[in-house]
């Protein structure tokens, strides 16, 4: 039973699609509405951090325009190099 703060919302599944839901639960041994909230989950999450990603890029973005302080390819590359090596290494110095 559905607790006081949950709703009921309805979707429409095409045949083939309901029956791909009802076989994956069946391997699964959970019940297609189990398999329906953890895809809608999955999705969201994915949806958000997708979301976030292209702000971050956008606000990035938008600070080099105003800034113009960037670091070339090369000194990041070196930079994460070192890092992976386990050195703790300061970021390298940003360009105008």
């Amino acid at each position: 039973m559905a607790s006081p703060s949950e709703q009921t919302t309805s979707v429409k599944l095409d045949p083939e699609l309901r029956g791909r839901v009802q076989k994956l639960a069946d391997a699964r041994r959970r019940t297609p509405h189990w398999i329906m909230r953890e895809a809608i989950a999955e999705y969201v999450t994915r949806e958000e951090q997708r979301e976030k990603f292209r702000a971050d890029a956008e606000a990035a973005w938008e600070e080099y325009q105003a800034t113009g302080l960037h670091l070339t390819a090369e000194d990041a590359d070196a930079w994460l190099d070192r890092l992976e090596a386990g050195e703790q290494v300061a970021p390298p110095p940003w360009h105008r």
